[in-house]
Parts: C-alpha cells; structure tokens; sequence
C-alpha cells in the first residue's frame, strides 16, 4: 500500500487551496476530487455566474473558477485521483484512506468533502431542467444575480435558515414568498416575527410547490394547498431551496465527531483540527453558518498550515 505523507480528500474551494499550500510547502498532497460523488470543484461546478469572489469585478463561471483554482495547485505538484472515497480507517497510525480503486495510508488527513443542499423532487427543479436557471438552494450565493432583480421569488422552507434567506432576497426582489407546508413556522420566535412583519415578504401557509415552469429560466410555479388541494399558477422569477444541507460525512463512519447536524466538529477554536489528531477539517463540511467558496477557500488555506505545521511537530 503506498504511502502519503498528506491526502486531502474533497475538491472544490477547500480542498484545492489546501493543496496549494499544501504543495508549495513540499508535502507533495494526493487530492481525491470524488467521481460518483459528485463533480470534481464541488457546488460551484452546477454555479453559472459567481460575481462575489475577490479579484473577478466582472464575475466568472463557476467552472471558470475552479478549473483556476485546480491549475493553480497542480502546478506546484499536487496528484489528483478522479476518485471516491469510500472509507478510512483512523484507529490507527498511519491511517487508511480506501478509495474505489485506489488504497493508500497517510501521515495526515484533510476532509474538504463539502456539504449537500438538501433539496425536494419537485418537476422542474432538477438536473437537466431549470436547476441553476432560477432554481438554487443559496439565496446569498445567487440572489443578487440579475435574473433575480423586482421579480417575484418563492423559497420553499420553515425554519430559521428559510427567513434568513427570504430576509436577503427582499433586497433584490419585487416580493419573497415562503412557502411552507405547515400553520406556523419551525423558526425561532424572533426570526418568524421577522418575516411576517416585513412588508416584502408573504407566508403562504399550507402549501407547496408541486411544479416549476419555464422555457430557459423560471417562469412559474404551481402552489398546492395541502389542505383543500386547489392549486394555483403563480409568476416567478426564481425559486430557492432552504430545507437545509447535509455534510458528506458517512465515509468516516463517525470515527471523527461530528454535531447534531452530521458537521465535523472543530476541537480547537481558531484552527481546523478534529476530535481525531492527525485530521483536520475545512470548508462547508465543517462550517454550518457561512457556506461561502471564500471563507471555505480561507478554511483550506487553515488546514494546509496546521497539517504541516502537525507534521513537523511529530517528525513526520
């Protein structure tokens, strides 16, 4: 079995900054970028225009953006696998990383494995159809986006992360309408007073969406009353997921400890190390309030720093 001295196991912002500080500091990384998983470059490959990362006052493609970032940390010498992770074994040292071809140990681990919009199997919504052309799940991602601006837009959710996002959308929107299958709302108190009081913003109670129309982008959305089942067509101009996101974690098979939430837990503030020495975390599977390609570059930059400063701690 060959030997690592660093593999990051994830792609996108966190894990390809990682390896760039990670291999000008002559670890020589082994970064596995998924396959089945999902797309190597994380979220931001399904992203069309990012227009809030530093240093591109025009925008750029997500794919732009993370073919960059990936150039950029081959070029100092970072392996990639086109490849799934299916475990580790961490009850030793070094640990296992098994992967579906591939078997290597490794000194260190960095898990940049990302988190999953949660989303619902509405018609409409998915892969191939408008997804990404009105239908995301990142209001502050994408709602400044021109397609967006004094249009009417629905987000579909109950809780706390649903007004919050209804909440930045009133900055662009023509009106924002929560569409929420329940009587009241799952926020706390505070949070659903907030979005019954703005006057941009309308609960549609008991109710759901059971289709998104378009021809290139959003056009509608059917709404259903999950009591009466009447339902009703109503313009749009983009919908937006906010039922949460869950971390990609179940490789480890809870050998790292992770909150309620399934998020590795961070053991010491201000740095990316784990419950389990030797692992340390960045990005969106660790970080359940910002979910940002730049504060999950900055948390890459975090573990590459502690893996080798770790490292040379242990003689490694």
């Amino acid at each position: 079995m060959e030997h690592k001295k660093l593999i990051i196991i994830g792609s996108g912002p966190a894990g390809y900054t990682a390896a760039i500080y990670s291999a000008r500091a002559n670890l020589n990384p082994l970064l596995y970028e998924g396959f089945f998983s999902g797309p190597a470059g994380g979220q931001l490959m399904t992203t069309t225009d990012v227009e809030n990362f530093p240093g591109f006052p025009e925008g750029i493609t997500g794919p732009e953006l993370m073919d960059a970032f990936r150039k950029q940390s081959g070029k100092f010498g970072t392996t990639f696998l086109r490849e799934d992770v299916e475990s580790v074994d961490l009850s030793n040292h070094p640990f296992k990383v098994i992967g579906k071809k591939t078997r290597y140990t490794a000194d260190a681990l960095i898990i940049a494995t990302g988190a999953t919009a949660k989303k619902l199997d509405i018609p409409g919504t998915r892969e191939g159809e408008l997804w990404q052309k009105g239908v995301t799940a990142c209001a502050i991602c994408d709602g400044a986006m021109p397609i967006f601006r004094n249009k009417d837009l629905y987000v579909i959710g109950g809780g706390d992360s649903a007004v919050e996002e209804a909440t930045f959308l009133t900055k662009y929107a023509k009106k924002v309408y929560i569409v929420h299958r329940r009587n009241e709302l799952r926020a706390s108190k505070i949070m659903s007073q907030r979005a019954i009081n703005h006057p941009k913003v309308e609960i549609l109670w008991d109710s759901v969406i059971v289709e998104v129309k378009g021809d290139k982008v959003v056009g509608s959305v059917i709404v259903q009353n999950v009591k009466t089942k009447e339902e009703e067509t109503r313009e749009a101009g983009g919908v937006f997921f906010a039922i949460g996101h869950r971390p990609n974690t179940d490789f480890l098979n809870e050998q790292v400890e992770i909150n309620e939430q399934g998020y590795l837990i961070i053991s010491k503030p201000g740095t990316t190390c784990t419950s389990r020495e030797g692992v340390f975390a960045a990005g969106d599977v660790q970080d359940p309030t910002y979910r940002q390609a730049i504060t999950a570059a900055g948390s890459g930059c975090m573990a590459a720093l502690d893996a080798e400063r770790w490292l040379i701690e242990k003689g490694l």
